[in-house]
């Protein structure tokens, strides 16, 4: 394995704090590098996060594009343009079209604010206190051809408290994404991750032992 960082391009759409939890690992010794940030749209708070940090960052904006697979095509240049050996949906509100899993095989990775299966989809925490669940959580997980459906690396359970609203159930959900989150990338930099079917399995296994 190389001694260089793993090159990883970060994808957000918002305010970007799982970006910042990415970041913010740098200092920890980790094994991976944040090499660039793509946007869907301008004039977000995760793109002077990215700023701030010093990391290159460019959008590719959705409404520039008359297809999804235009669109993808566009942001797996870009991310290739900033070295990417693999993608992080950091709270990225697109879905990606087939091409980019062609071009990048279990090399993307999504954090979901739900217990998947549970709740896909963009309104997760809504769904959530709409159905009256006490257990929602977060999920990361990689990336296939369906929306919020490839095989779940880690989930961690949260609590749904009787006064929850959105917001303040979205803020304990993204408190365990952002510790769940660099944990993942930094094991997947390592080549710790290998994808068997819908499961994941964590650390290297001989070839034998590989069902």
């Amino acid at each position: 394995m190389s001694d260089s960082p793993f090159p990883i391009v970060v994808l957000i759409s918002g305010g970007g704090s799982n970006l910042q939890a990415l970041l913010d690992s740098r200092f920890h010794g980790v094994d991976f590098v944040v090499s660039g940030v793509i946007s869907d749209r301008r004039g977000i708070r995760g793109l002077e996060r990215a700023q701030s940090a010093g990391v290159e960052a460019e959008v590719v904006a959705w409404n520039e594009f008359d297809s999804r697979t235009a669109f993808t095509a566009a942001l797996c240049n870009t991310a290739e343009r900033f070295g990417a050996r693999g993608l992080v949906l950091a709270g990225f509100m697109r879905i990606l079209a087939p091409n980019a899993i062609a071009r990048f095989p279990n090399a993307i990775i999504n954090v979901h604010p739900a217990l998947l299966p549970a709740f896909p989809g963009a309104h997760a925490v809504e769904h959530a206190l709409e159905h009256g669940v006490t257990l929602t959580g977060a999920t990361v997980h990689f990336v296939d051809e369906q929306v919020d459906h490839g095989p779940i690396i880690v989930q961690e359970a949260v609590s749904v408290e009787p006064d929850d609203d959105p917001a303040s159930l979205h803020a304990r959900i993204q408190s365990v994404e952002h510790r769940l989150l660099p944990d993942v990338v930094a094991a997947f930099a390592r080549g710790a991750l290998t994808v068997h079917g819908r499961h994941v399995r964590w650390g290297h296994m001989p070839e034998e032992a590989v069902g």
